[in-house]
């Protein structure tokens, strides 16, 4: 194994994404492809955590713009990601890889709850550690629950793996010559007005310089390559 330019990372795979061209459920081919990824990731040494998201299924705020109750609707949100979190631990198992499914909410029977220690040793033992269930608390985007596991698991580099190619300096499916900016600075990107993720992690990772790399998840290897050094997607820190 060569040298790796980042050891431990936390991926943020969105829940849209495990739906492939439907949009919305699981698409067991797409979930297939992203799992191979993670094997090569995981291959080359890595200390590796996933934070899914649960959009596939349910998104919490929208459900409450549609009139239900925040909260209620956050918490089935987070039960969406546990959910997504279980089919993907089973692809992985299927591939030979060792996992572990924490939750911030409580339900043993299915999964370890979230400790910290815990999660850092499956780490050192080489298990793909799996974080489901968000933060716990309704309000939190799955964005911040990334942001929070990546700080508490001690990871070099966030990397949010999306359907675009990175950061533009506006929409490129609006605007097809829009800018594609290779690295920014926290700074720049809040003067530039660029979002990269919600406000609250992206305020996280600035207060504790996690750095982050936006990518487009469909490229084969590319999660491998930004961790071998290679330029991929944005680079923000």
């Amino acid at each position: 194994m060569g040298e790796l330019a980042f050891r431990r990372i936390l991926v943020k795979l969105s829940g849209e994404s495990l739906a492939g061209t439907r949009g919305f459920g699981l698409h067991f081919g797409v979930a297939d492809r992203l799992a191979e990824e993670i094997r090569e990731v995981h291959a080359l040494g890595a200390h590796l955590g996933l934070v899914l998201g649960g959009g596939n299924i349910i998104r919490g705020t929208v459900a409450s713009q549609q009139g239900m109750d925040r909260v209620s609707a956050d918490y089935m949100g987070m039960l969406a990601t546990i959910i997504n979190a279980l089919a993907m631990q089973d692809i992985l198992e299927r591939k030979g890889i060792e996992t572990r499914v924490m939750t911030a909410i409580r339900m043993e029977e299915l999964a370890e709850p979230y400790i910290r220690r815990r999660a850092q040793r499956h780490l050192e033992k080489g298990r793909v550690v799996l974080f489901a269930g968000g933060t716990g608390n309704p309000y939190f985007s799955t964005d911040t629950a990334a942001v929070l596991r990546a700080l508490e698991i001690e990871a070099d580099l966030l990397i949010k793996a999306t359907n675009v190619d990175g950061v533009y300096a506006a929409d490129p499916k609006h605007d097809p010559s829009a800018e594609f900016l290779a690295e920014l600075t926290f700074q720049e990107a809040i003067v530039r007005g660029i979002r990269v993720m919600d406000g609250n992690a992206f305020g996280l990772c600035k207060d504790n310089a996690l750095p982050i790399v936006v990518m487009n998840v469909n490229q084969d290897g590319a999660i491998a390559r930004v961790l071998q050094g290679e330029r991929v997607g944005t680079l923000v820190r």
